[in-house]
């Protein structure tokens, strides 16, 4: 079965590992859901991932997931920008997510970064996804 969405996949997944309290998920990789991981974990979302190589080009990300007292990090995750309908947003209009708590994680032409790095490179792009 294909999928349509690669990266609401992945959120998806990690929402419902956190839901049941998993300590690792896996999802297929993907350049753009590599991006993703790299913004989650230097923001510290995610304690990690690791990348295994099947050949053919096949490869999957075990994501470690994060937990304070018992508690996931990540509250809410939510895809943002999808299939269907793109969601683009100037440098000027870039949301903050729980007045600047969360992250909104952008793709722009100098690369995937959260909100706070795209004003400092004042660039805007497509919105992917929301975290708080």
């Amino acid at each position: 079965m294909s999928v349509n969405d690669p990266l609401g996949d992945m959120l998806t997944r990690i929402r419902n590992a956190q839901m049941r309290r998993k300590g690792k998920v896996s999802t297929p990789g993907s350049k753009i859901r590599a991006h993703v991981l790299d913004v989650l974990e230097e923001e510290g979302f995610i304690r990690g991932y690791s990348t295994t190589e099947y050949g053919n080009g096949r490869t999957e990300f075990e994501i470690e997931l994060k937990y304070y007292d018992n508690e996931p990090v990540i509250k809410q995750i939510e895809r943002v920008s999808k299939p269907g309908r793109r969601v683009y947003v100037a440098v000027t209009a870039m949301p903050r997510i729980a007045n600047g708590l969360g992250i909104t994680i952008v793709s722009t032409p100098k690369g995937v970064m959260a909100d706070h790095s795209a004003r400092e490179n004042n660039v805007g792009g497509e919105v992917l996804c929301k975290v708080f």
